[in-house]
């Protein structure tokens, strides 16, 4: 059930909450509408480079019968962040950086699962697809116990163009993926370092896939042979605050 302060409906009223700065997660919009103020619209959201769906209309009634005019926004519950402003920032601040890119989470529980986990490991970024993604909204705060007001997310147009940035930026690209035969534990984590998580059905895309330094597994003993992808993400993220931790440690002595 989507609560009514989540989204606009209205053409006027969605512009005007445009306008306004509000983040906008993204907009329904029903097929084959036409008008003037729908132009000025369509322009707005070209302008903003906001996502949008084209719908049938009843994907609409199902989410409110008021007078919609055919146009829903949803409201984003955080800030958005851009990859190309964070990267750089976390360098001139002398971090270590630590980020992790989710392609193709769409469940929220797992979503506000993987974000509680980045903010009690220390995670700078959390970097998503504007599309075939989790919405940022409500559930995703609350299902994060609150992680998602701490941690930037970052929803960018297209991975691909991410990851390459990223290893251009002097990252370290990892990709789990159950088909590799390289345990996590052996590869390097202490330097700047990109985790790459995939939908559990899925996986990582194959163009992600080809532009990561490393594949590892989690090593699986029992009948299915399936982690969630929280709970991959949550091993793997502490196998690199274990080894930087250790990497102090000894650095220190």
């Amino acid at each position: 059930m989507i609560e009514k302060d989540q989204y606009i409906f209205g053409i006027r009223a969605v512009i005007e909450t445009i306008q306004s700065g509000k983040e906008i997660d993204k907009l329904l919009i029903k097929k084959d509408i036409n008008g003037e103020l729908i132009n000025e619209l369509f322009a707005l959201i070209k302008e903003r480079h906001l996502v949008v769906q084209r719908v049938p209309v009843e994907k609409i009634n199902r989410i409110t019968r008021k007078n919609h005019q055919g146009v829903v926004a949803f409201l984003s519950a955080v800030t958005y962040y851009n990859i190309e402003e964070v990267v750089p920032v976390l360098f001139e601040e002398g971090i270590n950086p630590f980020l992790i890119v989710l392609d193709g989470i769409t469940d929220v529980r797992n979503f506000g699962a993987i974000a509680r986990t980045c903010d009690c490991a220390g995670v700078n970024a959390i970097i998503i697809p504007e599309r075939n993604s989790v919405s940022v909204n409500a559930d995703a705060i609350k299902t994060s116990a609150g992680a998602l007001n701490y941690v930037p997310v970052c929803r960018e147009k297209n991975l691909v163009n991410v990851v390459k940035f990223l290893k251009s930026s002097g990252y370290k690209v990892v990709g789990a993926s159950e088909k590799s035969s390289v345990n996590y534990t052996k590869v390097d984590y202490t330097g700047p370092v990109a985790l790459i998580l995939g939908a559990e059905d899925k996986g990582i895309s194959n163009d992600l896939l080809k532009l990561c330094d490393e594949f590892v597994s989690i090593p699986e003993f029992g009948n299915i042979n399936s982690l969630n992808v929280s709970v991959a993400g949550g091993v793997m993220m502490y196998e690199v605050v274990r080894q930087r931790l250790n990497d102090n440690q000894n650095s220190s002595i």
